[in-house]
């Protein structure tokens, strides 16, 4: 009987050691296991059994925020790790303050637990050390300006530097840049300066613009203007031409019209006298006028060709220069010409209007 009481409470003390060495490994993370001090292998996520007093865990230090913490698994997901800012110097002199984050995974957890000691403080203090040397390196414009080229170069060195551990650092970011307040009192000045220059161009280039265009304006309102004077000058001297020719032929109309209706009416004296009474009457309607009677124009054109005819007579024993007629007698021989009256033309009750012609004796041929 006590013989397999022992038995028994050896069984138990064996199923309890040996259920101690059974792990569970969470999803994303590994157990990197010792046997005998030695790594042995990389227990996986799942199910997995460490021989008691033989095999162990290796613990590795992770850095959570601003502490260290000691783990038996090591987390295969993208680690954050945030730095406080650093005092860094650039190339022209200028203290400032930088701060940064850097993204890493640990690939390969063996070379990550035996080839540093302290994982999160190596990877910080190479990131410090990289980040005052790249500073260093750039003037104070250029730390401002060119973030993705800092970030850049200092990725490419953690990368460089870190392979070895088995880890992978994928992304680093300045995540804030702060320069001493003196230099951002002239930093905001330069800004001030610089935008009130911009809006001064920006002024004088919408000035120069504006008066361009009103210039433009004004040369095509100019030249429109020219164009319309020009082609209300045609169409008034078209229009004009127009009815200049229309007056013209409108009178030439009612001329023909009027010495048909005469012609083909055989005016009477009386008729003609008539129409001359009424043309002076329309004539008297203005004012610094001259008349001349046509009984008067017909005595002047007599008396001019008496006086012609008496000078040509006195005169015929000498050479006299052409005779000259004037002014008067050319008007009424016009006037008298213009009021003919034909012959066959008779008064009221048959009496002739005008005395028929007798013909001249012929002249004596004969010599004496």
């Amino acid at each position: 009987m006590e013989i397999v009481t022992i038995f028994g409470i050896f069984a138990v003390i064996l199923v309890g050691v040996a259920s101690t060495g059974i792990r569970i490994v969470p999803q994303a993370k590994v157990m990197v296991v010792e046997r005998l001090g030695k790594f042995f292998k990389t227990a996986s996520s799942g199910l997995n059994y460490l021989v008691p007093f033989v095999d162990a865990p290796r613990a590795i230090e992770m850095r959570t925020g601003n502490r260290f913490m000691r783990s038996n698994l090591v987390d295969l997901r993208e680690q954050v790790m945030g730095f406080d800012t650093v005092q860094v110097i650039t190339h022209d002199n200028v203290n400032m303050e930088v701060g940064s984050v850097i993204y890493y995974q640990i690939v390969e957890p063996a070379k990550a637990l035996y080839q540093v000691e302290n994982l999160a403080l190596a990877i910080e203090q190479l990131t410090m050390t990289n980040l005052r040397n790249i500073m260093g390196g750039l003037t104070l414009d250029q730390t401002l300006t060119s973030r993705e080229t800092v970030n850049t170069k200092l990725r490419i060195v953690l990368d460089e530097a870190t392979e070895k551990w088995g880890v992978k650092v994928t992304r680093v970011e300045l995540r804030e840049i702060e320069p001493p307040q003196a230099i951002k009192a002239a930093m905001a000045k330069q800004m001030t300066a610089e935008r009130e220059r911009r809006a001064e161009v920006t002024k004088a280039e919408g000035d120069k613009a504006a008066a361009i265009l009103q210039a433009e304006g004004e040369k095509i309102s100019r030249i429109l203007r020219a164009e319309a004077e020009r082609d209300a000058e045609i169409a008034r001297a078209e229009g004009h031409k127009r009815a200049t020719m229309l007056q013209a032929e409108g009178k030439a109309e009612a001329t023909r019209l009027v010495f048909e209706a005469i012609h083909n009416g055989r005016a009477t004296p009386e008729v003609l006298a008539l129409r001359y009474m009424e043309t002076l009457q329309e004539l008297g309607k203005g004012d610094n006028k001259i008349f001349v009677p046509y009984e008067a124009t017909a005595t002047l054109g007599a008396v001019a060709t008496l006086k012609e005819v008496f000078a040509q007579t006195g005169d015929a024993a000498k050479p006299a220069p052409a005779p000259t007629r004037s002014a008067a007698s050319l008007s009424a021989q016009a006037i008298a010409r213009n009021t003919v009256v034909p012959e066959h033309a008779t008064l009221p009750g048959g009496t002739p209007a005008v005395a028929p012609r007798r013909s001249r004796p012929a002249p004596d041929t004969q010599d004496d």
